[in-house]
């Protein structure tokens, strides 16, 4: 490997965690997560273990599960699309021990990063709107009671 080649073939752990109930939708939905990871472009699944749905403390309904997911991915920019895209609540990077990233790689990475919070931003954005206008309608339609 010269020094302008970028690390392929990264393997990488993702822990995926889900919330709710029942506590077979819980083992489904975790399965469907991982059939999506596997049909992302350039990942491919290599593991898998989906453990037994648990009751949460200080629920009496509500469960909580989650996965083990062994992936490969073709540059460490898929596991930054997957970070975004699926939330794992932990990744760890198996193999190589070292990555070599080029400039471009860099930026590919950036402009993900960017992206992805920019359509965060805007959502929240859109989000706090809407609060406001249903807070002037609400205190409108209150007013209005008041009279």
């Amino acid at each position: 490997m010269n020094s302008y080649d970028e690390t392929k073939g990264i393997v990488a752990a993702l822990i995926l965690e889900v919330i709710g109930k029942p506590p077979e939708h819980l083992t489904e939905t975790l399965n469907e997560l991982i059939e999506k990871i596997d049909e992302e472009k350039n990942v491919k699944v290599i593991g898998k273990k989906i453990n037994e749905p648990v009751l949460m403390k200080n629920q009496k309904d509500f469960y909580t599960n989650f996965a083990e997911v062994e992936v490969e991915v073709e540059d460490i920019l898929y596991l930054v699309i997957l970070m975004f895209k699926y939330m794992p609540a932990h990744i760890e990077i198996i193999s190589p021990e070292f990555i070599a990233l080029t400039n471009n790689g860099w930026n590919d990475i950036m402009n993900e990063i960017t992206r992805r919070l920019q359509g965060y931003d805007e959502v929240a954005r859109v989000i706090l709107i809407e609060k406001n206008i249903l807070e002037k309608k609400l205190r409108e339609i209150l007013k209005e009671k008041g009279k």
